[in-house]
């Protein structure tokens, strides 16, 4: 279970340095085909490393000699590890408890997975928000420069009282 999580981690920074090194190299605008692609990426990237995981549990089944053959020692750890839980295949009584840490570890891998794909949709949602907002002020313009007529904004006094400054107020 530790192997799993620290491999799991390890794909998430390795997700984390190869989006940040795609975001340095391309100044690109974000479309909607770029965003599909860069979600896709980040998924299949992530989907990997559940998948290595699986294997692993696999690998540690047919090591306890509860399978004859990996094919079914990697189903059979496909379908704890998402939780499925057919019970088409079990273990030795001795060894089932091995199921269920599986299927704990899952959930907390595919949690992982979930909320890493969560912070690149933020991220992605950040940088189109930011890009219409640059677009809706390249539209616009300039802003009007201030009038000389303009009255003086309001201060707050050390009284909680709003105060026109000293050079408008009325003599």
């Amino acid at each position: 279970m530790v192997v799993c999580i620290v491999l799991q981690c390890l794909v998430v920074a390795l997700m984390l340095v190869y989006l940040q090194r795609r975001k340095v190299s391309r100044t690109t605008r974000a479309t909607f085909w770029g965003a599909a692609r860069l979600l896709t990426e980040t998924m299949l990237i992530l989907m990997l490393g559940n998948l290595i995981q699986i294997a692993v549990w696999a690998g540690l089944f047919l090591h306890l000699a509860q399978f004859s053959d990996f094919e079914t020692a990697y189903y059979h750890s496909t379908v704890n590890f998402s939780t499925l839980g057919y019970g088409d295949i079990v273990m030795s009584e001795h060894r089932r408890l091995l199921g269920g840490l599986e299927a704990a570890n899952g959930v907390l891998m595919f949690g992982l997975t979930t909320s890493a794909l969560y912070a690149v949709i933020q991220g992605l949602s950040q940088q189109v928000l930011k890009q219409a907002r640059q677009d809706d002020l390249e539209r616009e313009g300039p802003g009007p420069s201030p009038s000389p007529e303009a009255p003086p904004p309001l201060r707050v006094s050390s009284d909680d009282s709003l105060r026109l400054p000293p050079a408008a107020n009325p003599k």
